[in-house]
């Protein structure tokens, strides 16, 4: 039985975020991310005992939003991808070609539900490898509830938006994960300044929903365009690196 108290609350919270954001676009992803149907699944994770609170909005993404939730054993993070809008094409290509997936479906929802499971998934297999990812911990339809990285009052922050204090030791952090995504015969597809948090002065690698095995066709291609995104981030802040060295380093070659 649907406690209809627990959904008031909720969308009660969802208005106050509304009333506080004063853009008209950020009003209307709200409002598309906290349908009917996302919010029974919501309702479906309290009931579960996975959280008990969402408390506020953590980031706004190209296909998905992410918000700080509380649950019995602390801080969580809810991922909810948006179905009414989410970029179809950018998705699929990221889908199509990676053997632990069926074929593109052109229903919408079970594409973004697809993609839901295929980032818990790439979580996991990255987290068994100890790459520093959020560690997955449930997936239901279009949302994943992960670790939470910040502070009671506040996410940790994107690399792009920080003063990094040792570039040349977050580098070689960030390039120590890289081959560990690679040790465990992944790529991550569309990394960069802008999907990296940093934890204090520890990078923690975000995103990985785009990431697709080693035999994907596209593989090579993006796992070059990763290293190459981060090494001239860095060479830019003093680092000196070379980007065939660099992919060698994560090759373990």
């Amino acid at each position: 039985m649907v406690d209809e108290k627990k959904l008031r609350r909720m969308d009660m919270k969802v208005d106050s975020w509304r009333m506080r954001v004063k853009d008209a676009d950020d009003r209307k992803t709200l409002d598309e991310v906290f349908d009917r149907e996302t919010l029974m699944s919501v309702y479906k994770l309290f009931k579960e005992g996975i959280f008990d609170s969402v408390d506020f909005p953590i980031s706004t993404g190209k296909e998905g939003n992410v918000f700080k939730c509380s649950g019995p054993d602390g801080s969580v993070a809810l991922k909810v991808y948006r179905i009414s809008t989410a970029t179809f094409k950018h998705i699929s290509k990221y889908i199509v070609g990676d053997p632990r997936f069926g074929g593109v479906q052109k229903n919408r929802k079970k594409v973004i539900h697809m993609w839901a499971r295929k980032e818990h998934r790439n979580l996991e297999r990255m987290t068994s490898g100890k790459v520093r990812v959020p560690k997955p911990l449930y997936c239901l339809n279009n949302m994943i509830v992960m670790e939470y990285i910040g502070t009671e009052e506040m996410p940790a922050p994107l690399l792009k938006d920080v003063f990094v204090n040792s570039p040349e030791e977050v580098f070689d952090d960030i390039v120590e994960n890289l081959r560990r995504i690679h040790d465990v015969g992944l790529v991550h597809g569309d990394l960069s300044e802008y999907n990296i948090l940093m934890d204090g002065d520890t990078p923690v690698i975000i995103d990985v929903g785009q990431g697709v095995p080693l035999e994907h066709a596209m593989a090579e291609e993006w796992f070059q365009r990763d290293i190459a995104n981060i090494t001239r981030y860095f060479v830019k802040l003093g680092v000196e690196a070379d980007l065939e060295g660099v992919i060698k380093r994560v090759r373990g070659e």
